[in-house]
């Protein structure tokens, strides 16, 4: 069913089945060694990152990461990154401009964590930072949404210069319930506010905020997991060759020029 409403393509972003970074990772890279902590606070497991190998060129991975059972969950925190997350992912990042490693990032996620805690150790200005470094990395950079991209939970690790989604993710400024809360006042208008927020991949690059899709088997990546991560790596493996061409101050006024446009066309 290639017709699937906007809420059907929420319903399977959601699933718990559906395959989280970390199995994108080890299926698509070799050599993968995982680096933690942010070097200030601690180390959050609902980020994960490091270096790996794609088809033999050194790369920088990251990814937002849900658990697939209730006992994941609470150890991934939900896939919603404290500060500290970002903070990890920035110091990947400087990492890999310092040794000239393309930067991949997987997005999956509701949301950053809002708690108390989080806003005291400084959430707004740790997704703010990440916004202001990525704008102007001078690395290659791609992220893929793999399941949820909600909200600055999502931003914080994609401003990039290449943006994937699978065909069945979602990509938006908040969830369908939180746009309905706030828009209609009901929360149970959740699948009349996915229409609305033009959130499917398809919506997306027609409005060219997105550059490429990803296609998936009727219900979900987790259905052909091994063809779906085939032809990811076949695409990213394309676009961080034609990246790696461009000169680096050229790259990053690409990447303005790309941000700056959007929202022009609606």
């Amino acid at each position: 069913m290639k017709n699937k409403t906007a809420w059907d393509r929420v319903t399977i972003a959601r699933t718990p089945e559906r395959p989280k970074a970390l199995d994108y990772i080890n299926e698509i890279f070799t050599n993968f060694i995982e680096l933690h902590g942010d070097r200030a606070f601690s180390d959050d497991k609902s980020i994960i990152g490091g270096i790996a190998k794609l088809e033999g060129i050194p790369v920088t991975v990251i990814g937002e990461q849900k658990g697939k059972n209730a006992k994941e969950n609470i150890e991934r925190n939900f896939g919603m990154p404290n500060p500290e997350g970002y903070r990890k992912a920035l110091r990947l990042m400087k990492q890999a401009e310092k040794f000239g490693r393309p930067i991949i990032t997987f997005i999956d996620t509701p949301g950053a964590y809002p708690g108390m805690e989080a806003e005291e150790r400084g959430q707004g200005e740790a997704i703010a930072r990440n916004l202001f470094e990525m704008s102007k990395l001078t690395v290659p950079t791609i992220s893929v949404v793999i399941g949820e991209g909600s909200s600055g939970g999502a931003l914080a690790i994609g401003v990039t210069d290449i943006i994937i989604m699978l065909e069945n993710s979602i990509y938006s400024i908040l969830s369908p319930e939180g746009f309905a809360s706030i828009l209609y006042k009901d929360a149970t208008k959740s699948q009349e506010a996915a229409d609305k927020m033009k959130i499917t991949a398809k919506e997306l690059k027609k409005l060219e905020i997105i550059d490429e899709i990803v296609e998936e088997p009727e219900g979900g990546a987790q259905e052909d997991f091994e063809n779906v991560c085939q032809n990811l790596r076949n695409m990213l493996s394309k676009d961080i060759k034609r990246l790696s061409k461009i000169k680096k101050d050229d790259l990053v006024e690409q990447r303005y020029q790309k941000y700056r446009k959007i929202g022009g066309i609606l």
